[in-house]
């Protein structure tokens, strides 16, 4: 099988779902890893840690979400 090859990765020109975890990334101190090595030199902890912010700002935004349209009934 051959290796995939990676893009340049374009900060400016992302989907949401994707920016997010790039800035969570940033937060975390992983930025320069990822854009180095890849998503692929996280370790499962960090990944993990990062799938379970996404996670967290995902239903938060969603329940401010709901609440808002609550509000305007």
């Amino acid at each position: 099988m051959g290796k995939k090859k990676e893009k340049p990765i374009d900060l400016k020109n992302l989907k949401p779902e994707e920016k997010m975890k790039y800035e969570i990334a940033e937060e975390l101190g992983y930025l320069d890893k990822v854009m180095t090595s890849g998503w692929k030199s996280l370790t499962a902890r960090e990944s993990g840690r990062i799938g379970g912010i996404i996670t967290r700002r995902k239903k938060e935004a969603q329940k401010k979400a709901e609440d808002e349209k609550s509000s305007e009934t």
